[in-house]
């Protein structure tokens, strides 16, 4: 057996290793079905990617069961997998300016044929929210060989009680702040503002802004002796726009500091001692920051309360991208984009556990030899789509599958509903013939 499958399967079992017997198998079943790329092949349908590894019907049953009612929660599986891959000692995190980048975003899984789905997610190319499952994602972004990779620490659900965009953000936002621990910073997109990095007390942080973001100073500006003493500060446009037809000029910069990577020069552009436009003087005052590379056509604008320099703060914030290679493996390699899952739980955890499963799977290949995809691939890369070929081109290795704690449960379960009965829960009146 080949190296690529001996350490796929040592890293799974190491995964399900410490869940309830007969669960572990399942979900061992799962997770193999979605790194071998069977869910491509199926356009997205769970049960016939089961079994197409040439599994028992009963085996499909139970794993299809353990998806859906299995005892483990997604938190569980990200913290079994964080801890594993720390032990192995092959991811490094990353650092710049003594700060270590911990990423945060919201991806989704659209549904657009759900009924009753209470979440929607914004899409471009309809112009408008379509339903889909969103789910908050945080990494902590190192480096496997020559890759850079984000390591989840967390994935975050739509509150219940309130499922709007807004409302998960925050709830994002209040996730990586109890996550950070010393020398982290959250780095955000500009769909996080800062107005909602203070609210909940998210600190430290490098968030990036609109290019129409204006602030005002922290100091109140001297009093000219006529009129209503100032209240706020002067305001601070770090870009200039057109508004109405209207030229408004930017602020000239506190400070201006240059470097060169390589051939090129960039420049950072300071304002410092900053508050929100409404905010009081004693407000939590950053830092905003203009990078300025020849390379691009506008200014990377950024906002941060550190003391960092423009090479610090530019490079912290391209640290944010691992956190998009995880939902594009799990959608786009493994075949994730596409789901026909129903059940309330069922359709939160078959997303949430796709997006482990590309993490697993960008990790392995980054460790691992690259694997040729034919004749023709003279120079392979360790990439995940490599790798998922060469999985799916093997059975599963039942063979490997330690004696033990991860083994078929012995109970008797032929009178319990089988498929989507099984999954509806006791709420739901389910025929006997149906059943049978």
């Amino acid at each position: 057996m080949q190296e690529q499958v001996y350490r796929t399967m040592n890293v799974l079992c190491s995964m399900v290793e410490q869940l309830p017997i007969g669960t572990n198998l399942g979900m061992l079943h799962l997770l193999w079905m979605m790194l071998s790329g069977q869910l491509l092949k199926t356009r997205g349908a769970v049960i016939p990617g089961l079994d197409a590894l040439g599994l028992p019907a009963e085996a499909v049953r139970r794993s299809w069961a353990a998806l859906g009612q299995g005892a483990w929660d997604t938190s569980g599986m990200v913290s079994s997998w964080e801890r594993l891959v720390r032990r192995e000692g092959q991811w490094q995190p990353h650092c710049h300016g003594g700060w270590r980048p911990v990423a945060a975003d919201t991806t989704a899984f659209l549904r657009p044929r759900l009924a009753n789905c209470p979440t929607k997610h914004y899409l471009g190319k309809t112009g408008h929210a379509v339903p889909a499952i969103p789910l908050g994602l945080i990494v902590r972004v190192g480096q496997v060989g020559s890759q850079r990779l984000g390591l989840p620490v967390a994935i975050v659900r739509a509150p219940g009680a309130d499922p709007s965009p807004q409302a998960q953000d925050c709830a994002i936002v209040r996730q990586v702040s109890r996550l950070l621990q010393e020398n982290e910073v959250a780095i955000l997109d500009r769909g996080f503002h800062v107005s909602m990095l203070q609210k909940e007390g998210c600190s430290p942080y490098v968030v990036r802004l609109a290019k129409n973001f204006t602030a005002r100073r922290a100091a109140l500006p001297n009093y000219k002796g006529k009129g209503r003493r100032p209240k706020r500060g002067e305001t601070v446009r770090p870009l200039a726009r057109v508004r109405k037809g209207k030229f408004q000029p930017a602020t000239p910069p506190d400070r201006v500091e240059s470097w060169s990577e390589g051939e090129v020069t960039l420049r950072a552009e300071w304002w410092n001692k900053l508050v929100l436009p409404q905010a009081k003087p004693d407000s939590p005052t950053f830092q905003v920051v203009a990078v300025y590379d020849p390379r691009y056509e506008g200014p990377l604008l950024l906002a941060t309360p550190l003391a960092l320099t423009g090479a610090d703060v530019r490079a912290l914030y391209l640290d944010r991208w691992p956190v998009e290679q995880v939902p594009l493996t799990a959608k786009q390699m493994i075949g994730a984009h596409r789901q026909f899952v129903h059940a309330p739980e069922t359709r939160q955890r078959l997303p949430e556990l796709a997006l482990l499963a590309g993490s697993i799977l960008s990790y392995l290949a980054a460790g691992l030899p690259a694997v040729s995809t034919g004749f023709w691939d003279r120079k392979p890369q360790p990439t995940s789509g490599r790798l998922r070929r060469m999985l799916g081109k093997v059975s599963f290795p039942e063979r490997y599958v330690p004696l033990g704690s991860i083994r078929k449960k012995g109970s008797v379960t032929g009178h319990l509903p089988k498929g989507y009965f099984g999954q509806c829960g006791k709420s739901t009146a389910v025929s006997p013939a149906l059943v049978a």
